[in-house]
């Protein structure tokens, strides 16, 4: 039998479905503004960033860290599955545990599984959907790049995660969520000229070290400390 959200992630579909809705995004980044800003690595951000997004914010971390790393991410984004594997452990040590900086995880999906990534994450109750997020994101290479339908590994993982069958179709057929993840990626490439992930804004800031080692982040993060 097959379920809803097989139908979902297959491309071959007579009508037009919540993820094919996805791919049809343009993945380009937009002229002008988008540009202009993305040049200015000195721009502050904060009051752009801090406006109400379309869905919450999945956010770790105490509120009134001084420090705030605002992340876009996509879920089958190997670079962001780096960051998440092997720095955010220590960042969280370091920083987050600390009472130092609080992380806030944003959702840019560049194709139509980082999307039901996405979905699943945000159908989880608010305080497992950093959970969601670690789970697809250690496991990436079992359900993003795998030969044929990715829907068993990508169900395993949600089931482990306290999904049903029920729950996990009924997450991938949300078109209001669809949207909604749509309306934060838009506005990350429109208003903050974000246009690759992981991009990372800290107090307001784009960062443009490189992401995959703690030093990088100690480099932008030690000095605001000191002010």
């Amino acid at each position: 039998m097959i379920t809803f959200a097989e139908r979902l992630l297959r491309t071959a579909l007579p009508r037009r479905t919540a993820l094919q809705a996805v791919a049809a995004l343009s993945l380009a980044v937009l002229p002008s503004l988008a540009t202009a800003q993305s040049t200015s690595p000195a721009a502050d951000y904060t009051a752009e960033l801090m406006k109400p997004q379309a869905i919450p914010d999945i956010v770790i971390g105490k509120p009134d860290a001084p420090v705030t790393i605002v992340e876009y991410a996509s879920l089958t984004c190997g670079h962001c599955a780096n960051f998440h594997n092997g720095v955010l452990p220590a960042l969280k040590e370091k920083y987050i545990d600390t009472g130092k900086a609080r992380l806030i995880l944003r959702d840019f999906p560049l194709d139509n599984l980082a999307a039901a990534g996405s979905m699943l994450a945000r159908c989880a109750p608010a305080d497992k959907s950093y959970q969601v997020v670690s789970a697809l994101f250690a496991k990436q290479n079992e359900w993003a790049f795998v030969q044929g339908n990715p829907v068993p590994a990508l169900f395993k993982i949600a089931s482990e995660n306290g999904f049903t069958q029920e729950t996990f179709d009924k997450c991938l057929i949300d078109q209001k969520l669809l949207e909604n993840i749509t309306n934060m990626r838009d506005h990350a490439s429109k208003s903050l000229g974000v246009r690759s992930t992981p991009t990372f804004f800290v107090n307001g800031k784009r960062m443009s070290e490189r992401s995959d080692r703690i030093e990088s982040f100690d480099q932008v993060i030690e000095p605001l400390l000191k002010k």
